[in-house]
């Protein structure tokens, strides 16, 4: 259990534990909590904190085809809906197809999406980016991807999807697949965009500091 103090603007936990969001580090808290600390989901704390702009924002990935499936389509939509409600920044390829379809999730609900572009030109990128980086380096901006993100979720899945998924395991990121995505060893697959983000959760929140 959660609890917040709105006039303070801080996050506690039940073990004495108060959140420093701009490092992503519980602390220990000395003295009473606020009387106006009330208690609070996980999924209004991690909406509450990346709204008010009180943490520092560590984007989550989606990955996926560039010519996916028509379910997997619209999973990748519901996907990136899902995530901007939550307040979350969304990393991505920056280009079409499940790319495409999770930025214009995260569009829709009025989130943010950074698109990591394999070309030399930002232009490149599907519409719905609203931070393009031109790597210029191709297929090897899928490491880029694996290493700047909190945790990946992959929909649907190809050859270039299959490297990212290694390269989050091997890099030591939770990685989640949807919709067909690559089943490899390590990599958590879910059936619903809901499992997902209940998975999600307790990782944005750090919660296993608390243990």
């Amino acid at each position: 259990m959660l609890n917040r103090s709105l006039s303070q603007k801080k996050l506690f936990a039940e073990n004495n534990k108060q959140l420093d969001p701009w490092n992503w580090v519980w602390q220990s808290h000395e003295g009473d909590r606020p009387e106006d600390a009330e208690e609070i989901s996980l999924a209004d704390a991690v909406h509450w904190l990346h709204v008010e702009r009180l943490c520092r924002i560590i984007p989550v990935a989606v990955i996926g085809p560039r010519e996916p499936e028509a379910y997997q389509m619209d999973v990748a939509l519901e996907l990136g809906e899902a995530l901007a409600t939550l307040g979350l920044t969304v990393l991505c390829g920056g280009k079409g197809g499940v790319m495409e379809a999770t930025a214009k999730g995260v569009h829709n609900k009025g989130g943010m999406t950074i698109g990591l572009v394999p070309d030399e030109n930002w232009t490149m990128c599907n519409p719905y980016i609203d931070i393009p980086l031109a790597t210029g380096i191709g297929p090897a901006r899928n490491a880029l991807i694996t290493r700047a993100a909190l945790a990946l979720v992959a929909v649907g899945g190809q050859y270039g999807t299959i490297s990212e998924v290694a390269y989050g395991l091997q890099f030591g990121k939770p990685v989640f697949g949807l919709a067909g995505a690559p089943d490899i060893e390590g990599a958590q697959q879910m059936e619903r965009v809901e499992d997902v983000v209940s998975a999600l959760l307790p990782i944005l929140l750090r919660l296993e500091q608390l243990s």
